[in-house]
């Protein structure tokens, strides 16, 4: 017992007394508590991971519904953005893909919102880089988003420096490559021109991110371009989206259905 007292007084004074020793034993400590607290903050941001993300969407939300293209001019002239001069077209619902194919011929995300979320057939989806997809069918508190990589999907897009428009397509082939028809080619288009929605199914605003012109061909035959197109988002990795309600959508299409149909002509 006088023994370990004693030499626990011994070891106190040289750690105490020699400079060199106690820093050698303090760096220790430290490099060890370090590590502590590195395992500890990993554990800790992969516990936190989820909620973070979804404070982000939250915050994406707020942004996006102050940008421009989710109002509608109620005046005109040169205004400010203000809720006096200004009504709201567009809201986004945050949502998470919880299941998902890109293999297919056709493919599809589930997301976790639903009707209770405010989720109907027929909105749009996108990502924070991205066009996603069009909603195809809604229960309660799930939603299936046909995505932009299915047969029909039909998403109206320009070219963004040209103005020109036409219909994204996919071929059934590339996850990360899409296709514009209905082009005319003597359209000049450059390579890694950007592509956006044009905004005129009303299902999307204008200028949402589609990729990029990757090659252009003519069409055998006809005066148009077959344009492939770079996607912007990587669809075999989406994880985080936004759901998009044009609030004058209804409108839109009633204005629309007035107009005078083609009689067919016989030939």
């Amino acid at each position: 017992m006088a023994f370990a007292i004693l030499q626990g007084v011994a070891l106190y004074t040289y750690f105490t007394y020699l400079s060199f020793p106690r820093s050698q034993y303090l760096t220790s400590a430290s490099q060890v508590n370090g590590e502590i607290l590195k395992v500890k903050n990993e554990v800790t941001k992969h516990f936190n991971l989820a909620y973070n993300n979804t404070l982000l969407q939250q915050e994406n939300i707020a942004l996006r519904e102050r940008l421009p293209q989710s109002f509608i001019p109620l005046q005109s002239g040169i205004v400010k953005i203000n809720d006096t001069l200004f009504k709201q077209q567009y809201e986004y619902i945050a949502a998470t893909v919880i299941n998902s194919t890109f293999d297919k011929r056709n493919n599809y995300f589930t997301l976790n919102i639903g009707s209770s979320q405010g989720v109907e057939r027929g909105l749009g989806v996108f990502s924070d880089k991205g066009v996603v997809g069009i909603v195809h069918n809604v229960s309660e508190h799930f939603s299936v988003v046909k995505s932009v990589l299915t047969e029909s999907i039909n998403i109206d897009v320009m070219i963004e420096s040209s103005g020109a428009f036409g219909l994204l397509k996919w071929d059934g082939e590339s996850p990360r490559i899409g296709n514009i028809t209905g082009i005319s080619n003597d359209m000049r288009i450059k390579r890694w021109t950007k592509v956006v929605t044009r905004g005129g199914s009303g299902i999307f605003p204008k200028g949402i991110p589609v990729g990029k012109v990757s090659k252009l061909e003519s069409v055998e035959g006809k005066p148009l371009w077959n344009i492939s197109v770079l996607y912007a988002e990587d669809y075999r990795k989406i994880q985080r989206v936004y759901v998009i309600k044009n609030l004058i959508k209804q409108e839109q299409e009633k204005l629309e259905s007035l107009i005078p149909q083609d009689k067919a002509t016989g030939q």
